[in-house]
């Protein structure tokens, strides 16, 4: 027997311009199918109304708050509404709608650190329409952090982690260009980040001796120093102070020979050194059913790990794949974390 969820899920809108509307009416209609937990999506419901005409798509949009969302969820998409600014036109991007994308994170974590959501989960941003607003955070991980330190009044280190069927993978340095990487890396970095990443995979994830493979930076983990200093001068320590904290971390390893099949099954989460480093084997293995999670929040936070998609919003091509598996994780980690209570 199914246990009932007590609270739903915040879902931010996202972009209402991108593929956020699609998928979350299509992961509604199947929310029997796949047993889904309940979600309110915050957002603008004549966004949603009209999105569901434009795809076809029989869906009941009703607004509702958050107390009333899991009642509303079995009959239609329950709408705690905010104003898109504009008339919404799917594939067109417009910076009057960046308020509203911002105003639905923003409620959505306050809904879930009040505890009236079980967790929150982000539909797609455009980070380029959000910078054109005055935006000033590089994406959502770094956000999220900052409305946490504000509620709680202690600042977080937020942890970007790609998990999916066949990898875990975080990256130590997130949305910097790639010549900036070698400065921003710190062996006091990559220690945070792997203490983060052993405490929560033990403690959301249920993994009770967390195995940590740490990629080097450079080709060949530096060849001995004949390819780059950094991974004999800030990884390596970084892994042997690990090592003397209990922590089973292994490296520095060469990126190129770590993704394939036997080297996973030695691993329970990779640690990268740079974004695409991580992504790019993680949405190779996972496109489809890959997560974004944020991990050293206070409350549980997950993604698709897809983009706005502008190209094929309103078209009837986007998949909701990747959403109802961010849907599935928040979920299971939100009662995880309920029942550790």
């Amino acid at each position: 027997m199914t246990i009932p969820f007590s609270r739903p899920l915040a879902l931010s809108q996202g972009d209402p311009a991108g593929v956020g509307p699609d998928i979350t009416l299509l992961a509604w209609l199947r929310r029997r199918e796949l047993g889904l937990p309940p979600f309110v999506y915050i957002g603008d419901p004549d966004v949603l109304a009209l999105r569901a005409r434009l795809l076809g798509l029989a869906v009941t949009v009703r607004e509702t708050d958050c107390a009333n969302a899991g009642d509303t969820f079995a009959d239609a998409l329950p709408v705690l509404p905010i104003s898109a600014g504009i008339e919404v036109v799917a594939g067109e991007p417009h910076v009057a709608t960046a308020k509203s994308t911002i105003a639905a994170i923003e409620k959505a974590v306050s809904l879930t650190m009040s505890g009236e959501a079980l967790a929150v989960v982000t539909n797609p941003i455009a980070k380029s329409v959000l910078y054109e607003s005055g935006f000033p955070f590089p994406g959502h991980t770094e956000f999220l952090a900052d409305l946490s330190g504000k509620a709680t009044g202690q600042s977080v280190t937020p942890v970007m982690m790609l998990t999916g069927p066949k990898l875990r993978a975080i990256p130590v340095t997130i949305h910097i260009p790639i010549k900036d990487v070698p400065q921003a890396l710190s062996t006091e970095h990559i220690i945070e980040t792997c203490r983060i990443a052993d405490a929560d995979l033990r403690a959301r994830f249920g993994i009770d001796h967390p195995r940590l493979a740490v990629a080097g930076l450079n080709p060949h983990a530096g060849e001995d120093g004949t390819i780059g200093k950094e991974d004999a001068a800030i990884i390596t320590p970084a892994i042997q102070f690990l090592r003397s904290e209990g922590i089973n971390a292994i490296g520095p390893l060469p990126a190129d020979t770590m993704f394939h099949d036997e080297a996973r099954a030695r691993y329970d989460v990779a640690i990268c050194m740079y974004h695409d480093q991580a992504l790019i084997p993680a949405k190779a293995l996972g496109f489809d059913d890959s997560v974004n999670v944020t991990l050293g929040l206070p409350f549980v936070r997950t993604s698709p790990d897809h983009g706005t998609a502008f190209g094929i919003a309103g078209k009837g091509l986007a998949r909701e794949s990747s959403l109802v598996a961010s849907l599935k994780l928040a979920g299971h980690l939100g009662r995880t974390a309920e029942g550790r209570r």
